[in-house]
């Protein structure tokens, strides 16, 4: 993750001014600066990250329970719709608890190799300090705008697959 963090930032800048000339290049300047725990840094932000799948999941199964209580009113929506309202939800639950996370690991993956290591809460009071709240949230209205349809679609295509294949109960 940080080797491409890392290449990705120096794409913005003339190539003359590049710090690194590839993924080798820079794989050879983190070990030489920080060691082989270089090559770990941010990762304790992305196991936090990965387990607000946790949200996501459990919303997805709250969400298609609540619609299932909806069966024979007028209200009822077929699988396919309920899936792709619940997918799409659970995304929100993901990224509300997994945004912060992730705005404090792509800054400390993002500083420079020279810098003193930024441990997670000293990332987090630059970011109170300097944007408030807000600033754990950057970026969140394009990540929810795309979040929604791709969720709603990718879970919607699971349930229909899992249905095919007569894997898996969608609701009862």
């Amino acid at each position: 993750m940080l080797l491409v963090v890392n290449l990705q930032l120096q794409r913005q800048r003339l190539k003359a001014d590049r710090q690194f000339k590839g993924p080798i290049d820079l794989a050879r300047q983190v070990a030489m600066s920080r060691g082989l725990s270089g090559f770990y840094r941010g990762f304790g932000t992305s196991l936090y990250f990965r387990g607000c799948f946790f949200w996501m999941f459990g919303s997805v199964e709250a969400c298609m329970r609540m619609l299932g209580k909806l069966q024979g009113t007028r209200l009822e929506l077929n699988n396919a719709v309920a899936t792709g309202i619940s997918g799409g939800l659970a995304a929100f639950s993901f990224w509300f608890f997994a945004l912060p996370m992730d705005n404090i690991k792509n800054r400390i993956l993002s500083e420079p190799l020279i810098t003193n290591r930024k441990s997670v809460p000293e990332v987090a009071r630059t970011i109170l300090r300097t944007q408030g709240v807000r600033g754990f949230y950057a970026g969140m209205t394009p990540v929810l705008l795309r979040a929604f349809p791709v969720n709603a679609v990718a879970y919607s295509v699971y349930e229909g697959i899992m249905r095919l294949l007569r894997a898996e109960k969608t609701r009862q």
